[in-house]
């Protein structure tokens, strides 16, 4: 399977994660993260369910994942998430080593990838990334959420 393939594979595991965050009234942002290609766990979005504001899917994921390989460090991952990672979710990215991101829809308010790489390529580890993959998918599902929200 080629490389883009298995990218949209992945990037759909992470929208069904985001689904389960729909589901609970949460903000719809799934991700997984994969090795070796496998997926390792996957997680969504729980700051409501955990009344707890770090609990956005990557910084969950990761915690998941670092628990299950008896590793802080995941080195050798790709992690996927449907929304450009915030600036607190790119500090845990990196502190795990994580070796690629892809995401689907930018965050023009908090999404920190694309907007300030300059910075986060000095830091002492640095990461690959693809963007934009799904992107009207993944903001879509944001987009109608927030709607309904709105009229609610």
């Amino acid at each position: 399977m080629q490389q883009l393939d298995l990218d949209i594979y992945y990037m759909q595991r992470a929208l069904e994660a985001a689904e389960l965050a729909e589901r609970d009234g949460e903000i719809p942002v799934g991700a997984v993260l994969v090795v070796n290609q496998q997926i390792i766990c996957s997680a969504h979005n729980q700051t409501l369910t955990q009344c707890d504001p770090t609990a956005h899917a990557e910084v969950l994921l990761l915690q998941q994942a670092a628990k299950q390989l008896k590793n802080h460090r995941l080195v050798e991952s790709t992690l996927y998430v449907t929304l450009e990672p915030c600036l607190m979710c790119v500090g845990a990215i990196i502190q795990a080593r994580i070796k690629r991101v892809v995401f689907g829809a930018y965050d023009t308010r908090f999404g920190v990838i694309t907007t300030q790489w300059s910075l986060l390529k000095e830091q002492n580890h640095t990461f690959d990334f693809t963007d934009g993959l799904l992107a009207e998918i993944c903001a879509e599902k944001l987009q109608k959420f927030f709607k309904h929200k709105r009229h609610a």
